[in-house]
C-alpha cells in the first residue's frame, strides 16, 4: 500500500487575497474598526445616561464623538483635558452668577473677558492643553448663559454638565482602550523610524549633491513640522502604559539629538553652497563628505567620529602644504570643525535611535522638552476676537430677545476658539459649516420618520446608527474630518432623545438654525476681524524669528548655554512648523523666502551662544572685548536689521576675527582650540549675514 502523502500548498490566488485583505485590514479595515468603536461607545454612553436618570443624556453621547481618535492614547489624553478644562470652566460660571446673579450686561461682560482669556491660553499652547482651554471657556458659557434667567438653579446645572461629561469622557476611555485598541504607542515607534531613516537620506542626498537648495529648505520645514507632530505623539502614548511611556526621557532626547544635527548639517551645508566652486575649498572637504556618506549609507554611525580623524588630519595637511590664502583655510577649517561636530551629534542620535527601537532603557541626563511658542501677537488677537465675538453674539441676543441666540451665542463661542489654535481657522470652520448643512435635513428626517417610531433602545440604535456611522467614516478621511465631526455633533444634539421626549419639529428647526447662524457668526468673525492675525502668518513668523535671534544675543546665559541654544532652537523649529501648517503642500515663493530667512537665523543664533559662552571661558582681554563688541553691534542689527546697523556688525567681526588670530599664535592648547571654535562661529556669522557680494573673510 502507498504511503499516505499530503502536499500543503496555498490555492492559486491566495497570496494575493492574502495580501489584498491585509492591505484592506489596513486602510478601510482600520476606518471601519473605528467606526464601530465609537458608534459603540457613543450608544453605551447614552443607555447608562439613561439608566441613572440624567437630564440630557445626549451630552454624553456628544461628549464620545468629540473623544472619538483614531488611537487610545489620543483619547485618553483628550479625555483627561476635556474633564480638566469642564471643571474649570463650571467653577467659572458659578463664580460668575455669584457675582452678578441678576446683571446680565456685566454678567455678560464677564464672560467674554472669560472667554477671551481661555482662548488666548489655547492659541498659546497649541495642543491637547489647549483644549482644556477652550474647554474652560465655552463650558462657563453653557452653564451661565442658561442661568441668566433662573440663577438659583446653576449649581445643579454645573454638577449635572459635568456628571454627564465625566460620563461620556469614561466610556469612550475605557471602550478605546478595551474594545480592539489601537496602541499611539506604535505610531511612535513607526514615527521615529521614519524620522531617524529620512534624516540619514536627507544628508546623504545633500552630501553626494543630488538634492537642489530649493527642495532641502522644504525638507527643513517638514522637519519643523515632524518635530512638532513627534512631541505630540509622545504626550499621547504617554498616557498608555508600555513602551513609549517608560521611554518618554528618550524620546525627548531623540527629538532634541534630531534638533542638534540638524542645525549643524544645515550650517556645513550653507557653508560649502556659498563657497566658490573654482576654489580649493570643496575639494578639501571632499574625503570628509565621502566619508559621512559612506556612514550614513551603512548605518555606521556610532563609530563615526573616529573615521572622521585621518580624512581630517589629511584635509587639515593638504591645506598647510597648499598656503592657500587665508579666506580658504578659513573656509576649510569652519568645514572641518563643523564635520566633527556632526559626526559626534549623529553618532548620538544614532545611539538614542537604536535604545528607542529596541526597547532598551538608556540613561538620559537633563532632558529637555520640546514646547510649542506661538508669536504674541497672535495670542492676543485670538483672545480679542473670541471675545468681541462673544459680545457681538451677546449684544444680538439680549436686545433681540430670540431664545434660539442663546444657542448661537454658545456655538460662536465654541467654535472661535476652538478655530484660534488652527493655522486655516476659516477652513475648519467652513468644514463644520458643511457637516452641519448636510446634517440638517438627514437629522430632522431621521428624528421625525425613523426615532419617533422606534419602540425601545435596540430599535432607537438602529433608526440612528446609519447617520452616526457616516458621520464618523467621515472623521476617518483626513480631507473631510471636519465635515463628519460637524455632522456628528449636530446630529447628536438633536436625535438624542431625553427621558420625557417631546417631538416638536418647530423647536427643533429653530434649535438647528440657532447652531447655523452661531458657526456662520464664527466664519464672518475671522473672515473680517483680525484676519491676518492668524496662527503660522508669515508676517508674524518672520518677525518673530527676528525676535528669537536677538534673544540669543541678550537672554541670560547658563553654563555652555546648552539650555539657551535648545530653547532657540525649539522655538525657531515650531515657528517653521507654524509656517508649514499655513502653507500647505506647495508653499508660495514669500513663504519659502522666510523659510530661507528662518535658517539663516537659526545658523547665526547658534554661532552666537557658542560665541557667548566661548566669551565667558578664560581669554585674552583683547580677544574678549572684541568679541563682546562683536556682540552688541550684532544685537543692534537683529533690533533694527537694516543696511547701516549690518555694515556695522560686519567691521565688528572683522576685527574681533583679527584679534583672535593675533591671540592665537601664543595661546595654550586648550584656549588655542576654543579661539579656532571661536573663528569659526565668527566665519558662520559673517557669511549669514554676506550671503552676496565680495566677502574679507574674518
Amino acid at each position: 500500500m502507498a504511503p499516505h502523502s499530503t502536499v500543503s500548498s496555498d490555492a492559486p490566488g491566495a497570496p494575493w487575497l492574502r495580501q489584498q485583505f491585509h492591505l484592506w485590514a489596513r486602510s478601510d479595515g482600520e476606518r471601519l474598526v473605528f467606526v464601530a468603536r465609537s458608534a459603540f461607545a457613543a450608544f453605551l454612553a447614552l443607555w447608562i445616561a439613561f439608566r441613572l436618570g440624567l437630564d440630557s443624556p445626549g451630552t454624553a453621547m456628544t461628549t464620545t464623538f468629540i473623544l472619538a481618535l483614531p488611537s487610545s492614547g489620543m483619547v485618553l489624553e483628550k479625555a483627561f483635558y476635556r474633564l480638566l478644562g469642564t471643571a474649570v470652566g463650571c467653577a467659572a460660571a458659578l463664580l460668575l452668577i455669584a457675582l452678578f446673579p441678576q446683571q446680565a450686561p456685566v454678567l455678560l461682560a464677564g464672560l467674554a473677558l472669560w472667554v477671551g482669556l481661555c482662548t488666548a491660553g489655547a492659541a498659546m499652547h497649541r495642543n491637547q492643553q489647549s483644549y482644556s482651554f477652550v474647554l474652560a471657556g465655552y463650558t462657563a458659557c453653557m452653564i451661565a448663559v442658561p442661568a441668566l434667567e433662573h440663577p438659583a438653579g446653576v449649581f445643579a446645572s454645573a454638577v449635572t454638565r459635568a456628571t454627564e461629561v465625566g460620563l461620556g469622557v469614561i466610556v469612550a476611555a475605557v471602550v478605546h482602550d478595551v474594545l480592539f485598541p489601537r496602541p499611539h504607542s506604535r505610531n511612535v515607534r513607526r514615527t521615529v523610524q521614519a524620522r531617524y531613516e529620512s534624516f540619514l537620506a536627507f544628508c546623504r542626498q545633500v552630501l553626494e549633491q543630488r538634492l537642489p537648495p530649493q527642495q532641502a529648505e522644504l525638507t527643513h520645514l517638514r522637519f519643523a513640522a515632524d518635530i512638532a507632530a513627534l512631541e505630540s505623539g509622545r504626550v499621547a502614548a504617554f498616557f498608555e502604559t508600555g513602551h513609549a511611556r517608560g521611554h518618554s526621557r528618550q524620546l525627548h532626547a531623540f527629538n532634541g539629538a534630531f534638533m542638534t544635527a540638524l542645525t549643524t548639517f544645515h550650517t556645513l551645508h550653507r557653508l560649502l553652497h556659498r563657497a566658490d566652486p573654482a576654489s580649493p575649498v570643496p575639494a578639501l572637504v571632499a574625503p570628509l563628505h565621502a566619508v559621512l556618506a559612506d556612514a550614513l549609507a551603512t548605518g555606521r554611525l556610532e563609530d563615526l567620529p573616529a573615521a572622521l580623524a585621518a580624512p581630517v588630519a589629511e584635509a587639515r595637511a593638504a591645506l598647510a602644504a597648499l598656503a592657500a590664502a587665508r579666506a580658504v583655510a578659513i573656509d576649510v577649517e569652519t568645514a572641518i570643525e563643523l564635520a566633527e561636530r556632526f559626526a559626534v551629534q549623529l553618532a548620538a542620535f544614532a545611539t538614542v535611535y537604536h535604545g528607542l527601537a529596541q526597547a532598551r532603557r538608556q540613561q538620559v541626563s537633563e532632558p529637555r522638552a520640546y514646547a510649542p511658542r506661538t508669536p504674541p501677537a497672535i495670542v492676543a488677537a485670538s483672545g480679542v476676537r473670541a471675545a468681541l465675538a462673544l459680545a457681538t453674539a451677546a449684544t444680538l441676543w439680549y436686545w433681540l430677545a430670540w431664545g434660539q441666540l442663546a444657542t448661537a451665542l454658545v456655538m460662536t463661542t465654541v467654535f472661535c476658539a476652538l478655530a484660534s489654535s488652527s493655522p486655516r481657522p476659516t477652513a475648519m470652520v467652513k468644514q463644520v459649516m458643511t457637516g452641519f448643512l448636510i446634517a440638517a435635513p438627514l437629522t430632522f428626517a431621521t428624528e421625525f420618520l425613523l426615532v419617533i417610531r422606534a419602540s425601545g433602545f435596540a430599535m432607537l440604535m438602529l433608526a440612528a446608527l446609519p447617520l452616526f456611522a457616516l458621520a464618523l467614516w467621515l472623521m476617518t478621511d483626513p480631507k473631510r474630518a471636519g465635515i463628519g465631526i460637524g455632522m456628528a455633533m449636530f446630529s447628536s444634539q438633536f436625535i438624542a432623545p431625553v427621558n420625557q421626549m417631546h417631538y416638536d419639529p418647530m423647536a427643533v428647526a429653530n434649535g438647528m438654525l440657532g447652531q447655523m447662524i452661531g458657526v456662520l457668526l464664527a466664519l464672518v468673525i475671522f473672515t473680517v476681524l483680525l484676519p491676518e492675525h492668524t496662527m503660522g502668518n508669515r508676517g508674524h513668523v518672520r518677525a518673530a524669528l527676528w525676535r528669537e535671534a536677538l534673544d540669543t544675543c541678550r537672554a541670560r546665559l547658563r553654563g555652555d548655554g546648552g539650555a539657551l541654544r535648545h530653547r532657540f532652537d525649539n522655538r525657531v523649529r515650531d515657528l517653521l512648523s507654524q509656517l508649514n501648517a499655513a502653507a500647505g503642500p506647495t508653499p508660495p515663493p514669500e513663504t519659502r523666502a522666510v523659510v530661507r530667512e528662518g535658517l539663516t537665523l537659526l545658523e547665526l543664533g547658534h554661532a552666537v551662544i557658542e560665541l557667548r559662552a566661548l566669551n565667558a571661558a578664560p581669554l585674552a582681554p583683547a580677544v574678549r572685548d572684541s568679541l563682546a563688541a562683536a556682540l552688541r553691534r550684532l544685537a543692534a542689527y537683529l533690533r533694527a536689521p537694516v543696511n547701516g546697523a549690518r555694515a556695522a556688525a560686519v567691521a565688528a567681526l572683522l576685527d574681533a576675527g583679527r584679534a583672535i588670530r593675533a591671540a592665537l599664535p601664543a595661546a595654550p592648547p586648550e584656549q588655542a582650540a576654543r579661539l579656532r571654535v571661536a573663528l569659526a562661529d565668527l566665519h558662520a556669522i559673517y557669511t549669514s549675514l554676506l550671503d552676496q557680494g565680495d566677502r574679507r573673510a574674518p
